[in-house]
């Protein structure tokens, strides 16, 4: 939806209403709702930033594009934002385990290396008429970290 929006500021309720060609009863019928949070003058006049009309434009693309009521419209705003605060906690533990992580090579880097393992590693095997045959156990390769370099076993 193409607006004729300035960069900042805030927005009396008739401007707005001529930006979107919407009734100013309908923006105070959403914030009656809860749906638009305007802020307020000293001579409480409606001021409407640009987070604000953010929100109106995905209001009103619910309500005109795919015909959503208000009711709908409120438990869609509700689900965007327990979804951005699950996605704000989930960066934050990505975050935690990153740097966890980091910390934690780190230190490992300066201790001991590893020590290197041979384990036997069981493949099964089939005859070529599909049939099962005893297992045949296969010695394995492991990987050994020591220091900062690698070794092959």
């Amino acid at each position: 939806m193409a607006t004729k929006r300035k960069s900042k500021g805030a927005y009396m309720i008739s401007a707005v209403a001529e930006m979107y060609d919407i009734h100013p009863q309908t923006l105070r019928l959403y914030e009656r709702e809860g749906l638009l949070l305007p802020s307020r003058s000293e001579g409480n006049t409606r001021l409407y930033t640009d987070e604000d009309l953010e929100r109106l434009e995905f209001i009103l693309n619910l309500a005109r594009d795919l015909g959503v009521n208000i009711a709908g419209i409120a438990i869609v705003l509700q689900m965007r934002e327990r979804m951005e605060e699950m996605n704000r906690q989930m960066q934050g533990f990505v975050d935690y385990v990153r740097t966890e992580m980091l910390s934690r090579m780190q230190q490992q880097a300066t201790g001991p290396g590893l020590v290197p393992i041979s384990r036997p590693a069981i493949v099964p095997h089939r005859s070529g008429m599909g049939r099962s045959v005893p297992i045949k156990t296969v010695p394995m390769q492991t990987t050994v970290l020591t220091g900062k370099t690698r070794r092959r076993t």
